[in-house]
């Protein structure tokens, strides 16, 4: 180190998986100085630190093999290197909060447009992968991180949220290394009065050069029942993605300690029959919205958006009364509380690396045991996305369908019940590590620590 340079801290880091880094985004105490300032770890050459406006100060390493202690110094002075770097690029979609090269990712931001389509939805809209060269959304029809269950289920009489949310944005940092946003946002009311008057705040973080991005879910406490079973403070989350029509962009789901499963969605299924029963039994004697529906659909319901299903139980669409949605769903209910636990659906265990070929089970849809560390893989590319969940996740389920393209990492069990506890934190990452996903779990999971610090 120069003479010259004055060492304002001095920290004691430890990696607790002892698995190298690349790109960690580490966070330090705020220093009493207006001068730039750099920090060097162990002696490596002086990289660059920002500013946060909610204090202190992050810098991105990398991290060598082993646990530590690293000495980690924060000195006045220019880096001496300029390493990965956060640039905002031109966006594509008009609801556009920001899109963003982290270096990894071009990630584009959405605060929705509240039109009622798939493409109306807040969240990530499109995650370009660009060692890939793959969009994992690219028509930015669907979304990483809406949320569900309890809110918007037919119950509920509400069907996607973030297709009808516009949500407002605050930025909280925006620079070099680090960018984090705020959408907040009221969940519409439905029919169920204990769910009304609730509002929504997700924190998103990005950080340069890092294969992974962060978020946390804040959501009003409620009580509620879905299915028959109680939700308190439970809610599903909805990471979708697009391959369009015959390919999947996962064709595997792994759980961290072995993957606990049972197959197919009878709920689904007898909720389209029921679909099936309104739609052949409309008349001259039907509604007005009955006929209107008929007919957005072309009378097919079965080539249809798979969306349709669900909007006939929108208490917003009107197209059927209250009363009528209550009725339909009591019955719908019923059957698939026998259908969801019959014997028949055994569950099943794989030991697997990658877990459970999805595509290849009944309805190409799992439901998945409890976990906090669980990875979706594409076998022939080598690539995965792998989720951290600060609070365990009940149930999953994970559809992962060739007809369609579609895939979706959902926090809920059968019949919509959600099992994502709220105010948690999700942490994503995705990249060519479909053999090594757990050691990305684990780093995930258990971030760089500071250990002790002395102020010079």
């Amino acid at each position: 180190m120069n003479d010259d340079q004055t060492v304002l801290a001095e920290y004691r880091l430890a990696n607790p998986t002892g698995m190298p880094r690349r790109s960690e985004p580490v966070f330090l105490d705020a220093v009493d100085t207006d001068s730039v300032i750099s920090v060097r770890l162990g002696d490596g050459p002086l990289a660059p630190a920002q500013r946060l406006a909610s204090g202190g100060l992050v810098t991105i390493l990398d991290i060598p093999d082993g646990t530590g202690p690293f000495v980690l110094t924060v000195v006045e002075g220019a880096p001496e290197t300029n390493g990965a770097t956060i640039t905002e690029v031109p966006a594509l979609e008009q609801d556009a909060v920001v899109r963003l090269n982290t270096g990894p990712f071009e990630i584009e931001l959405c605060r929705g447009t509240g039109k009622g389509t798939t493409s109306s939805k807040w969240g990530i809209r499109h995650l370009l992968a660009k060692e890939q060269g793959v969009d994992l959304i690219p028509g930015g029809d669907n979304c990483i991180g809406g949320f569900y269950a309890p809110f918007f289920t037919p119950e509920n009489g509400l069907i996607n949220p973030p297709e009808h949310v516009i949500a407002d944005v605050e930025v909280l940092e925006r620079g070099p290394l680090l960018h984090k946003y705020r959408l907040t946002g009221r969940i519409p009311d439905g029919l169920l009065p204990e769910l009304r008057g609730k509002w929504f705040t997700i924190d998103w973080q990005f950080t340069a050069g890092s294969a992974w991005f962060e978020r946390h879910y804040d959501i009003s406490d409620f009580a509620t029942e879905v299915d028959g079973r109680a939700a308190v403070n439970k809610f599903t989350v909805g990471d979708e993605f697009e391959a369009g029509p015959g390919d999947v962009l996962f064709d595997h789901f792994a759980s961290w300690a072995g993957t606990t499963y049972r197959e197919g969605d009878p709920y689904a299924g007898i909720l389209a029959d029921r679909v099936h029963q309104i739609t052949s039994g409309i008349s001259e004697e039907s509604s007005p919205s009955l006929h209107a529906y008929h007919q957005a659909i072309g009378g097919d319901i079965e080539s249809a958006n798979w969306d349709w299903y669900w909007r006939l139980f929108s208490a917003w669409e009107s197209f059927l009364t209250h009363d009528e949605i209550r009725e339909h769903l009591s019955e719908v209910r019923a059957e698939a509380h026998r259908a969801a636990d019959s014997p028949a659906r055994e569950w099943k265990t794989t030991d697997e690396p990658l877990g459970v070929e999805v595509p290849t089970t009944e309805e190409a849809t799992v439901f998945v045991g409890p976990s906090n560390k669980t990875a979706a893989i594409n076998a022939g590319t080598g690539y995965a996305m792998t989720w951290w969940t600060s609070k365990p996740v009940g149930r999953f389920q994970i559809v992962q369908r060739r007809e369609s393209g579609w895939s979706n990492w959902g926090t809920n069990g059968e019949n919509e019940c959600p099992e994502l506890p709220t105010d948690v934190t999700i942490r994503a990452a995705y990249g060519r590590f479909a053999d090594s996903w757990r050691t990305v779990a684990a780093s995930l999971e258990n971030p760089v620590r500071l250990e002790a610090r002395t102020d010079r």
